[in-house]
């Protein structure tokens, strides 16, 4: 909590550190963003994050193609992609990038030390080693986190909540993705005072979870988590069909999860980190250094239950579950 109230106070004082950036003119040149996001094209999530980030650059007085360009690239989950993507986004020299998952971001901060960076949906920046510390980054990049490791424990609560005769869980993770092995590791040390007993389900595409859900899914009072990850997004209709076709109740990092057919999700707003997001390309395309800028942490959550997937399962929701939810989809 402390570290929260410092961060806050900080960005309190941005306009104090930075008064050439607050009250800078904007320039009449055309400015230039790169957005590459860890998302398939065509995707809702993506498409409802880019809307919020638009509207957030709109609001600060940035106007897609009257005073800034947005050159948008989508990579989903393949890091091939993701990199030949980066590499023609950094060859248009554009005055900032901005990258969703930490699988893009780190592609990204391989590729360029100079051109700033503004991640967005990220775990673990310091883990990652995207930055030195959450208050000053230190180099060329900086953002908006999305989850501290403890949110392993609250999902493995909130399964136990849902589906109380859940006494096996497979955690499904990418083992490459620190904050994706932070979150498994709390999840971990909360099952023993849950009685489930955890499996770890390492996965690195699409293949993998398909096989992994498959092996997995041959015993009774199952269930499962699924961690945020690029390849995880990028496969959530396919992580929903497989925990429907074997009967596993499942709880998922992202509301859209939810959308898709899947039982619960808490975790936070993403289209909220990408218009909060704007506030810092206003600033850094004003002038500011993003390893002044302190990292941010996520401020809105959400709790969605999907009651049609919980009837197909045979669960009966307990109210107070309900009441708790921002959103009971029916």
């Amino acid at each position: 909590m402390q570290r929260r109230k410092f961060i806050t106070l900080l960005i309190g004082g941005l306009a104090i550190a930075f008064p050439h950036a607050v009250s800078a003119q904007q320039s009449a040149r055309m400015r230039r963003i790169g957005v590459l996001m860890g998302y398939p094209q065509g995707d809702r999530q993506a498409q409802a994050n880019v809307v919020a980030l638009r509207e957030g650059l709109q609001h600060l007085g940035w106007v897609e193609n009257q005073n800034i360009q947005l050159e948008y690239r989508w990579a989903g989950d393949d890091p091939e992609k993701a990199r030949s993507y980066g590499r023609e986004l950094i060859a248009t020299a554009p005055d900032l990038i901005i990258p969703s998952t930490n699988q893009v971001t780190e592609i990204l901060r391989e590729e360029t030390q100079t051109i700033p960076i503004v991640f967005v949906f990220v775990g673990d920046p310091i883990g990652s080693g995207f930055v030195a510390s959450l208050s000053r980054p230190g180099g060329n990049l900086t953002g908006f986190a999305n989850f501290e490791n403890s949110i392993g424990g609250k999902w493995l609560e909130l399964l136990k909540e849902i589906a109380p005769s859940v006494t096996r869980v497979g955690f499904i993770y990418s083992p490459d993705a620190p904050p994706n092995v932070g979150f498994y590791e709390a999840a971990k040390a909360a099952a023993p005072a849950l009685n489930v007993e955890l499996i770890a389900l390492p996965v690195h595409n699409r293949a993998e979870i398909e096989s992994g859900v498959t092996a997995f899914a041959t015993k009774p009072d199952s269930g499962l988590i699924i961690a945020p990850h690029a390849v995880t997004l990028g496969n959530r209709e396919l992580l929903a069909t497989l925990a429907a076709r074997y009967r596993l109740p499942a709880i998922y990092s992202d509301r859209y999860f939810a959308d898709s057919g899947g039982l619960i999700a808490f975790g936070n707003n993403t289209a909220d980190l990408f218009q909060r997001a704007a506030s810092y390309v206003d600033l850094i395309l004003k002038g500011a250094k993003p390893a002044e800028l302190p990292v941010q942490l996520p401020t809105k959550f959400e709790l969605v239950i999907n009651l049609k997937t919980a009837q197909t399962l045979g669960l009966k929701v307990p109210w107070f579950l309900q009441q708790r939810a921002d959103e009971v989809i029916e």
